[in-house]
């Protein structure tokens, strides 16, 4: 840190400073509570989308006991692309969930059983979700991460800076205000000793 300098120019500079520090606080609070805002609705979409995961297991295990009929139902479908969009949230992108495109095998309605489509439908339904969930957790890491750093900077500028600006304006003013009363008394001085050289004292 430099050496603070007891001048009129350091004090525009630190009352300037000050400004800009006061100006800018509000929008890096109102983004750290928007920020943890977002957080919150992240877990709690974790915590619906972990719910409906849930339902459809006990749902399925009603007839997954068929499943242990000789069909590899994994090899009839897979996840071929994942389409994601971007929405912007106090300045990060985030990616967002949108679809997932399924390849999905053909196969002989006669020979394989019946419960297979709805395990296939099952599939998709979990790897939505699933995917979904993966999505929401990212969101909310990226989210965490800038509030940290948002959350540093608040702390910076209220702890530190603002109150630092203020006291190396104080110190100025008071340097200052010594310095101008010095150089009164000093003009002072200097005008009676010209007045009592002129009067031949």
């Amino acid at each position: 840190m430099s050496k603070l300098k007891y001048t009129k120019n350091e004090l525009k500079r630190q009352k300037d400073d000050l400004k800009r520090f006061t100006r800018y606080l509000p929008t890096l609070t109102l983004k750290k509570q928007q920020l943890q805002l977002e957080i919150t609705k992240a877990a709690h979409v974790i915590k619906e989308i972990g719910e409906e995961i849930e339902k459809l297991t006990i749902s399925t295990n009603r007839w997954a006991e068929v499943f242990a009929e000789d069909v590899d139902i994994k090899n009839l479908i897979r996840i071929e692309k994942i389409h994601t969009t971007e929405e912007n949230i106090a300045g990060i992108d985030i990616p967002v969930f949108e679809r997932v495109d399924f390849k999905q095998e053909k196969y002989d309605f006669a020979r394989i059983p019946l419960w297979v489509d709805f395990g296939i439908e099952a599939i998709k339904k979990v790897s939505n979700l699933n995917i979904q969930t993966a999505l929401v957790r990212k969101k909310r890491a990226l989210l965490a991460e800038e509030l940290r750093v948002t959350a540093q900077r608040v702390n910076l500028f209220e702890k530190i800076m603002i109150p630092r600006s203020h006291e190396n304006i104080r110190k100025i003013n008071i340097v200052l205000g010594d310095m101008q009363t010095a150089a009164v008394v000093t003009g002072k001085i200097a005008k009676r000793k010209i007045e009592q050289k002129c009067i031949g004292v």
